[in-house]
């Protein structure tokens, strides 16, 4: 499909009061159309049995949809694991919020089958200047590797991280969150002796403490490990 081609169907597709719903959520986004994830995936799957690549360079990213919809590519699209991490590698830059972050990060579904090598293209990101490839980095942790093998060199890297932008902290604070429904013991561990700011230190307790899977008596633990501001 051409870039023009999809451009208008996006345009079919949109609702512009679940729109001005989705800028709202997305402070400082102001090009969304308003088309809804579940029609994106669905175009997505459509456009990787034709020749996906050429819309893949040639689109702008004027619309949010329109950088969700290259993201989704990478993950729906059947190529070798190098060729798809290269693709990755070029779509990055073009992450500017929160939720294309998120939602390619859950589509990448292929890491399950190649997590080591997939472990060793996210290591650098975390000390990235850029905030959202260290969201994404961390968003990739929570999503595929919480587990015992990879938590205390996640931990490190968290330790790590000087980025004080809002997504930054709250994609490592949600990491965190999803690390201690998995690994608990571990997790308050870290959480005794974290080199976190404050902000991200007590969001991650805030988050737990958030868990339905979490029991009352362990938030009442957890929340006297907070900093007091």
């Amino acid at each position: 499909m051409q870039v023009e081609e999809v451009r208008t169907l996006l345009e079919s597709l949109a609702d512009e009061t679940y729109g001005t719903f989705q800028s709202r959520l997305m402070p400082g986004t102001d090009n969304v159309l308003g088309v809804r994830i579940p029609e994106l995936r669905k175009l997505a799957r459509r456009m990787v049995k034709g020749d996906w690549k050429s819309y893949f360079d040639e689109a702008p990213n004027k619309y949010y949809e329109e950088d969700m919809l290259r993201g989704f590519l990478i993950g729906y699209a059947d190529m070798a694991l190098d060729e798809r991490l290269e693709y990755l590698k070029r779509f990055l830059p073009s992450i500017h919020n929160w939720a294309v972050c998120d939602c390619v990060c859950a589509t990448l579904k292929f890491t399950k089958q190649h997590k080591a090598d997939v472990w060793e293209f996210i290591c650098p990101l975390f000390a990235s200047k850029r905030p959202y490839d260290i969201r994404f980095a961390s968003v990739m942790a929570l999503d595929y590797y919480a587990e015992l093998e990879y938590a205390p060199k996640i931990f490190e890297f968290f330790d790590q991280v000087k980025n004080t932008d809002y997504y930054v902290q709250m994609g490592i604070a949600w990491a965190i969150s999803v690390f201690y429904v998995h690994l608990p013991e571990m997790t308050e561990s870290y959480l005794q002796r974290d080199r976190l700011d404050d902000f991200t230190h007590n969001k991650s307790i805030q988050k737990i403490c958030e868990s339905y899977r979490v029991d009352k008596e362990t938030k009442v633990k957890l929340r006297k490990l907070k900093r007091k501001s």
